[in-house]
């Protein structure tokens, strides 16, 4: 669900990923109103974004990147990015990421006028 519109976001879940969460729910003995994530502290029910990130960090500092370049935003929007890099396919890009306005797809993305431009260049009528 995106937060600030309340609207369902689709995502795709890798064949990979997906045996990885079914293990997980078997060995974590879940049921089908559990949170994937649940939290470690009594106050929330499932993972908060600020452990969420503490998480993500210590991955990013596991792999001996730096913290300054990875954190919960832009792994968000890696995807998404590289999908409109392969495709140049704004809406598809908008949908995924449940955009309301096409404007903020583009922000998002940061794409720039010399970037439509290319893209208008390459499409004859």
């Amino acid at each position: 669900m995106q937060h600030k519109t309340k609207r369902p976001v689709q995502f795709e879940i890798t064949a990979v990923t997906r045996e990885a969460l079914q293990a997980w729910i078997k060995q974590a003995a879940m049921k089908s109103d559990d949170f994937l994530f649940p939290s470690r502290l009594h106050d929330s029910p499932h993972l908060g974004t600020r452990q969420y990130a503490r998480i993500l960090g210590h991955w990013v500092d596991e792999l001996g990147l730096d913290r300054s370049e990875y954190g919960t935003h832009s792994m968000q929007g890696t995807k998404a990015t590289l999908i409109y890099r392969r495709t140049k396919n704004l809406r598809a890009v908008q949908l995924l990421l449940g955009h309301a306005k096409l404007e903020s797809t583009v922000r998002y993305l940061g794409i720039e006028v010399d970037d439509a431009l290319e893209i208008s260049e390459q499409t004859e009528i």
